[in-house]
């Protein structure tokens, strides 16, 4: 049975959450032991050999309209791919992987005003109670069910200033796919946006690598790590997600950033034995109804904003 367009995009953006969650939990398990740009930087060199293959003669028989949006094209390649995992590595080394998820739960609300700034794009109040009540879902998490510990968790969360550079990074991203050309269909976008973004990023991995002498050990523990966000994290994940932004639009699409707090929990205790308690489940019925609720469209999408 072929699904409808808009399952199709909830299905997506689910996986991508699935393996971004677990992009949280990898990149803290190896912040001691791998540099955070040398992460990300052997990230994109896996997932260039993986889709370059099978892109290069679709991006030759278009070099002209990717020379003709070069500055488009080198924009959102910064902010998705040099910026977004190398500003996460980067503030994994001091931050909690909890912490990190919980700023990165803003990112709905941050693509919300870029949304209305940029495009002038409509926001509904059904949108903004769905925000507000997976946002509570992850506030449940994050406090163990107890409200005092809240402010003890974001004075720790606020010092993160990386994820929360990463966060507007890929807001801003996020909203940009908007102006993507249809002439670079999803999988030529994501291999450009790959290249260039890597080429970028080359400069401060030398500079990490040869001048602050931080390098990455080479053992079964890295490769492992540099195969899953190379390729979950990265190819499916970003192939995944754009298709998604495509379908449901940007702010739709944002609302699922809510999902990668209970698939990093429950990777966890999967992985690292971690129990699940009564307030992890609270907080993901809470996620999961706020999710649908701001997705779905209904009879009470009325526009609390109203476009230009």
């Amino acid at each position: 049975m072929r699904l409808k367009p808009d399952h199709l995009a909830f299905l997506l953006l689910g996986m991508t959450t699935l393996f971004w969650g677990g992009n949280f939990v990898v990149g803290k398990a190896v912040s001691a032991e791998i540099p955070p740009i040398a992460l990300a930087w052997w990230r994109w060199v896996f997932a260039l050999i993986v889709i370059l293959p099978f892109t290069l003669p679709l991006l030759w028989s278009i070099r002209q309209t990717i020379l003709k949006h070069w500055k488009y094209l080198l924009l959102v390649s910064i902010l998705g791919v040099t910026n977004f995992n190398t500003f996460v590595y980067l503030g994994l080394q001091t931050s909690t992987a909890t912490d990190a998820v919980l700023l990165l739960s803003a990112t709905p609300v941050i693509i919300l005003i870029f949304s209305r700034l940029l495009f002038a794009v409509p926001i509904s109040v059904q949108q903004l109670i769905g925000i507000a009540i997976s946002l509570m879902g992850v506030l449940i998490i994050i406090s163990g069910g107890v409200p005092s510990k809240l402010g003890t968790v974001l004075q720790g969360a606020a010092s993160s200033l990386w994820i929360i550079a990463a966060v507007v990074s890929w807001s801003l991203y996020s909203v940009l796919l908007k102006k993507r050309s249809n002439d670079i269909n999803g999988q030529a976008f994501f291999a450009i946006t790959c290249l260039l973004g890597w080429f970028v990023i080359t400069p401060f991995y030398l500079h990490e690598h040869w001048i602050t002498e931080q390098t990455m050990p080479w053992n079964l523990n890295s490769v492992l790590s540099i195969i899953y966000v190379g390729l979950f994290a990265s190819v499916f994940a970003f192939l995944f997600w754009n298709r998604g932004v495509e379908i449901l639009g940007a702010n739709r699409a944002g609302n699922f950033i809510h999902l990668i707090p209970v698939w990093a929990l429950l990777l966890a205790s999967l992985t690292l034995g971690e129990r699940m308690y009564w307030f992890h489940w609270l907080g993901i019925a809470f996620i999961f109804s706020g999710i649908g609720l701001a997705s779905y469209k209904g009879r009470f999408q009325k526009p609390l904003v109203k476009s230009g």
